[in-house]
């Protein structure tokens, strides 16, 4: 297909390239993905830690200043609010904490990734929803159950698992009754030394495969133009050291053809340079050779 060896170097050194190129963008894709989610789960930790700290500290502080009592601060005679589907509750502090912490709560979903930062009472009781959540009521169902979530008791599993743990965080994969699935990141929430509840922040997995992929299609896009970039490159540069070879191929031709008085010149030590001193001993040699049988001619 390609006659000149160069095209052959060039395209050899090419295809190898692509497939190194290739294995590299695949790699460092896997290894950026990996590090973005590390970074993300990172982040949601050190989040439902401060939420945690922050809450607790709030619930401390209304208690000192005797805004509720200790006992009033784990109420859990959730009176029912009519009218709601699912059900919604009030407690002896929520009006407080709907003043106190959602101004601190919605801080946290400054950062895009976050979809929600609450806090929920040991038994999955939330009493102030992030403001994103608190939408007026539509009478619509599934819109209303999207919109506004708080004062809500979330008991499903991982709602459950994530308020009662006591470690220093919890990661879990929950599927939203919005559809969504999530990373849940939670830390304890202690007042008074108690354990309260728990700090939920949650991350979209959604929103996590599309930064992944758009990482994906930026390391591409750049390694593409790499690629293309070093193959023109190639081309030339394999073209620029193998033009000496296609002179010295002229050269051998003209030295079957019987022209010798043109001397070879050696440009290079190279293997170039070795083949160019063995065609000019050749053409010394030869042009000997015809002078000899010049000079031997009968007349």
């Amino acid at each position: 297909m390609f006659k000149k060896i160069s095209m052959k170097v060039a395209v050899s050194v090419s295809v190898v390239l692509v497939v190194v190129m290739a294995v590299g963008t695949w790699y460092i894709v896997d290894q950026q993905g990996a590090s973005l989610e590390k970074q993300l789960l990172e982040r949601g930790r050190i989040e439902a830690l401060v939420g945690a700290r922050l809450v607790g500290k709030v619930m401390d502080e209304a208690i000192d200043n005797g805004v509720f009592s200790v006992k009033d601060a784990f109420d859990q005679s959730y009176v029912p609010i009519p009218g709601f589907e699912p059900e919604k509750y009030h407690t002896k502090y929520d009006a407080y904490l709907d003043k106190a912490i959602l101004a601190m709560e919605d801080e946290f979903l400054q950062d895009e990734s976050v979809v929600y930062a609450v806090a929920l009472d040991v038994n999955g009781y939330l009493p102030t929803h992030n403001t994103r959540y608190q939408q007026p009521i539509t009478g619509d169902k599934q819109k209303d159950l999207v919109g506004n979530r708080t004062k809500r008791i979330f008991n499903d599993p991982v709602g459950l698992k994530s308020v009662k743990n006591t470690e220093p965080y919890l990661l879990q994969i929950y599927p939203r009754d919005t559809g969504e699935t999530m990373w849940d990141i939670s830390a304890p929430i202690m007042v008074k030394g108690k354990h309260w509840g728990g700090f939920r922040i949650g991350f979209s997995l959604e929103k996590t495969a599309q930064a992944k992929a758009d990482l994906t299609q930026k390391l591409s896009v750049i390694m593409i133009v790499i690629l293309l970039l070093a193959t023109g490159l190639i081309f030339v540069i394999v073209n620029r050291a193998m033009a000496p070879l296609a002179h010295l191929t002229e050269r051998a031709g003209q030295l079957a053809d019987g022209k010798l008085e043109v001397k070879i010149e050696k440009n290079s030590d190279d293997e170039i340079g070795q083949l160019a001193d063995v065609l000019e001993r050749l053409r010394v040699s030869l042009k000997a050779a015809m002078d000899r049988l010049t000079r031997t001619r009968p007349s």
